[in-house]
């Protein structure tokens, strides 16, 4: 069974720090890309971040420097750590899953609210 939880959002005031985590089931962790994409209000889901299996990482552009992924191999766990936060950070973060390092994600979490407050 394929599962994956985020667990970590919460509200925040801007300039400060949250670290989003995502418990995948072992059997899509250990040979899947994991990464992150955001939904704000009114607006498309848009890419945050991947890691591959083996620890390569990709970010969107505007969030390069503020955000960092990580993964723990051991815990099915991969995380993301998002520093200087700015309302427009604001969003509903989904953790996903897939087989491909630049190919759609097959699996989805349920998402975790991050708001950040001016």
């Amino acid at each position: 069974q394929v599962q994956l939880v985020e667990s970590g959002g919460g509200l925040v005031q801007a300039g400060g720090s949250l670290r989003l985590s995502c418990a995948a089931s072992k059997n899509i962790f250990s040979t899947n890309v994991m990464g992150w994409y955001r939904q704000a209000p009114g607006k498309q889901r848009e890419f945050v971040a991947r890691i591959s299996s083996g620890g390569i990482t990709n970010y969107a552009d505007a969030l390069k420097g503020r955000f960092t992924i990580s993964r723990d191999n051991a815990k099915n766990t991969v995380y993301l750590q998002m520093n200087s936060l700015k309302p427009e950070d604001t969003a509903v973060y989904y953790c996903n899953a897939g087989r491909l390092f630049y190919g759609p994600p097959d699996y989805w979490g349920q998402g975790t609210q991050v708001t950040v407050s001016a």
